[in-house]
């Protein structure tokens, strides 16, 4: 996913396109596509517009809490 700006521009926003990213703990963030994805996350996403991440993670992420809590609250 390393690419240049120019290669991943939108027509809309701000004009760089983004992915979804999760790590772990199934938390949730948007990151410019033309970047490597950090380590210890995953791109969820194809590159898209910001917006359309926003949108995505709020359909997605609709449990805040980190799924290390999640557990630790189910097994108690």
């Amino acid at each position: 996913m390393s690419q240049t700006t120019s290669e991943h521009t939108n027509e809309t926003g701000d004009g760089v396109l983004y992915v979804v990213v999760t790590n772990h703990e199934e938390q949730y963030s948007v990151w410019p596509a033309y970047r490597e994805v950090p380590p210890g996350w995953q791109a969820r996403t194809p590159p898209t517009g910001h917006q359309t991440c926003l949108e995505y993670i709020r359909e997605h992420w609709v449990d805040m809490r980190p799924l290390s809590l999640r557990e630790r609250e189910r097994r108690s």
